[in-house]
């Protein structure tokens, strides 16, 4: 069997496999803990130069109260607008999509192939040369620096990706069930909602935490397509927090930890069914 597990490596190969492992880890942790730590220095420790060492005093409600603070940034503005943007982004997105992944994988209409290869292909274009027509078209219809605007772009720009990825997991799904539900009366409506919606949980879960942190952390289209703070997201916050004259690193880093925290929330509340949902389909009986 190749390649061969590490448990049945000799002993120097192990070794040097945990020593690699643990190398890998710590420089993959190092920035984290680089920004955990700065969050809660305060100003002086960084002015002294003391980035690595024990904190002069723990600064943490210092720190993160000032990034809260409404005379210093509007970060808690930015934050409710991220809030309201995401979630009915992620909701639409996943409703969609799954209707159109159901579409595709079910019922073998005309152009079905066609259809799928351009929710393929859409995938590959980059999306910065989309920049100028979407941006032309959302001042033509007026959702130019709105939290709406943000929420039909998300919801439209994701779909493409959301119909590719459920569509595989409705394929490996065996068709008897939709074949039994239509002999015993149940209406295509139905079908979805009540039999492919439930068997799609994990898919769904997974697709959810990646649409999540994909539309939570994005700053590109918000750059593009936002004016005011009365809708810029989150990602703008830490910008906002620097300084004339002066960049307080500990509040930036405190508020890269504030924009990232519900990202990783929402990882940890779904990560089992996550998990469940990219290893959907694995194992063939």
């Amino acid at each position: 069997m190749f390649p061969t597990p590490i448990e049945k490596r000799t002993v120097p190969v192990r070794g040097a496999y945990v020593i690699g492992v643990i190398l890998l880890l710590v420089l993959w942790l190092l920035p984290m803990v680089a920004i955990l730590s700065t969050s809660i220095r305060p100003a002086s420790d960084i002015s002294a130069g003391n980035y690595w060492g024990m904190p002069s005093h723990i600064a943490l409600a210092e720190n993160y109260g000032e990034v809260f603070n409404p005379e210093r940034s509007p970060m808690l503005r930015y934050f409710i607008n991220s809030t309201v943007m995401t979630l009915p982004a992620v909701f639409f997105s996943i409703l969609f999509s799954s209707m159109a992944g159901f579409a595709l994988a079910i019922y073998p209409f005309k152009g079905r192939i066609a259809l799928y290869a351009m929710f393929i292909a859409g995938n590959f274009i980059p999306f910065q040369i989309l920049m100028i027509p979407v941006r032309t078209m959302f001042v033509k219809f007026g959702l130019f620096d709105t939290i709406t605007g943000l929420i039909l772009f998300h919801t439209a720009f994701q779909s493409g990706f959301a119909t590719f990825f459920l569509r595989n997991f409705i394929v490996e799904l065996p068709f008897s069930l939709v074949e039994s539900a239509r002999l015993d009366g149940a209406t295509e409506p139905r079908i979805f909602f009540s039999i492919m919606m439930p068997l799609l949980r994990p898919a769904l879960a997974s697709l959810g935490v990646l649409l999540f942190t994909f539309i939570w952390n994005d700053f590109f289209w918000a750059l593009t397509l936002v004016q005011s703070d009365a809708a810029r997201p989150i990602t703008f916050g830490l910008s906002a927090l620097k300084g004339q004259w002066l960049i307080s690193w500990n509040l930036i880093a405190a508020g890269a930890v504030v924009a990232a925290l519900p990202s990783v929330l929402v990882f940890f509340i779904l990560q089992r069914q996550f998990i469940q949902g990219l290893t959907f389909g694995g194992v063939k009986e």
